[in-house]
């Protein structure tokens, strides 16, 4: 039979033996750049900064008691004024009568910028002149579940990759291993594993969970990272039979993404038990570091300890780190209907860590290219909820920060209504954060694209737009 006679099946059995060879090749590749830096990723254009770590704030922060401060509740508390209720079914938002609540904790001025941070964070404080404010913050969603998914994934109900996905997509990691994407204590609740899932993107950009809400922060690891009952060798020669396994599997299905990617987790898998082990380990850390962070105090020892996981993994070129401050229930960390004092409980389990993370990157010289970002899926309502003691969902104003990364320091962009209540100068949406934040990065969000289903998808859909005022 002549060689333009051969049928596809012929062709394919024929050349198995050098597609095995091929594949074999390209494991064989991926093992020899493990310890080589990482091939530099194809920007759209030149990058401000290298990688993010999102401090995501889950349930919801009253902005109206922590950063954006209005006379007018402290002149109007205990009034009963009428608010559009953005929590009313119908197809109109209802005026309805609510009572103006002023802020439960003081407010002063810090830094050389003036910027006003009430006393639930007077660590963070210190550090307003690192920081950009937005205080003109809106987004999709009243309820938590659709409002994290958009803040995640950019949809509130679609299936769709988040954002530490995509990054990972569109640059992969500076340490080859090492995961581009880590989510450190993430939540089952409110989207769960979506908030970090690939969703239609090759799986081998999906995040990786390290621990869970509710779990102990000594305890947050990956399973299985270290094998106890084999030696070195042993774990060598099974992994070189797993790679000749593997080659010889892919040589029958050369075109499988699915199975090359498997591939790819498995050797990822084998790199990380040789690195990421003393990546998580903080017991070599100094005491003057784990103070910084609050480690060792009862309040802030567990988000010390996720904070400090974040800088020893951003140092060692994770692209995009998450650390959940949230918990397992359907009511999220910060969601005070009807206690709002509690978010001191949360303030002061949080406010060290943070200041810590900013100063170690700071002196460590890591935060002009790494993006800090903090925030929650929304904010809080200038009123009390039902007369009570809390605050209710607000999706139409409030506030995040932003550090480090090309973006201006000491600034604050936006605003709100006299009330705290609706976002009136300086919008941003949250697809613009999601646009602004991958320009920082190199990355286009219009360009970022990848076809699924016959459409091309991105993480703004078909909107976003880069908010330039608050690059530096």
């Amino acid at each position: 039979m002549g060689p333009h006679n051969l049928s596809r099946r012929q062709a394919l059995n024929t050349l198995s033996c050098g597609f095995g060879g091929l594949a074999l090749g390209a494991l064989a590749q991926n093992q020899s750049r493990a310890d080589a830096p990482f091939s530099a990723p194809h920007f759209h254009h030149q990058p401000k900064a290298k990688r993010v770590i999102f401090l995501f704030m889950a349930g919801g922060v009253s902005h109206v008691d922590s950063y954006d401060y209005k006379e007018s509740l402290y002149k109007h508390d205990g009034k009963m004024m009428r608010f559009d209720d953005a929590r009313t079914l119908a197809k109109t938002r209802k005026i309805i009568e609510h009572r103006v609540m002023k802020p439960l904790w003081k407010f002063k001025q810090y830094g050389q910028s003036g910027q006003h941070v009430s006393e639930l964070f007077p660590h963070t404080a210190q550090h307003v002149d690192d920081i950009c404010l937005l205080k003109g913050m809106h987004t999709d969603g009243i309820a938590h579940g659709p409002s994290t998914l958009f803040l995640h994934t950019g949809s509130i109900n679609m299936i769709r990759p988040s954002m530490g996905s995509w990054v990972n997509y569109g640059l992969g990691s500076e340490n080859n291993n090492l995961p581009g994407f880590i989510s450190i204590g993430p939540s089952m609740g409110n989207g769960g594993p979506r908030n970090y899932s690939n969703a239609f993107l090759p799986s081998f950009h999906q995040g990786t969970p390290v621990g869970r809400a509710g779990v102990s922060a000594k305890d947050a690891t990956i399973k299985n990272i270290k094998a106890l009952h084999s030696s070195p060798k042993d774990q060598r020669q099974q992994f070189e039979l797993l790679k000749k396994i593997n080659a010889e599997q892919l040589s029958r299905s050369p075109n499988d993404d699915k199975l090359e990617t498997v591939i790819k987790s498995f050797e990822l898998a084998w790199r990380m038990q040789n690195n990421a082990p003393d990546t998580l380990d903080l017991s070599k850390e100094s005491p003057s570091t784990l103070e910084m962070y609050g480690i060792g105090n009862k309040e802030t020892d567990d988000f010390g300890q996720y904070c400090l996981r974040a800088r020893k993994l951003s140092e060692a070129g994770v692209r995009y780190i998450q650390v959940n401050y949230t918990d397992n229930s359907n009511n999220p960390a910060w969601d005070q209907h009807s206690d709002l004092p509690k978010h001191m409980q949360h303030a002061r389990a949080t406010d060290k860590p943070v200041a810590g993370l900013l100063k170690d990157l700071k002196q460590r010289g890591l935060l002009e290219d790494t993006i800090v970002w903090w925030g929650s899926e929304f904010g809080r309502t200038p009123y009390a909820e039902k007369n009570g003691t809390g605050r209710d969902h607000n999706s139409d104003g409030f506030t995040v920060w932003l550090a480090g990364g090309g973006f201006k320091n000491g600034y604050s962009y936006g605003n709100t209504d006299n009330f705290g209540h609706h976002a009136v100068e300086g919008r941003i949406h949250m697809h613009d954060l999601h646009a602004t934040i991958l320009h920082q990065l190199g990355l286009d969000h219009e360009k970022l694209t990848y076809r699924y289903d016959g459409r091309d998808f991105r993480l703004t859909d078909v909107h976003g737009k880069i908010i330039h005022d608050i690059i530096a």
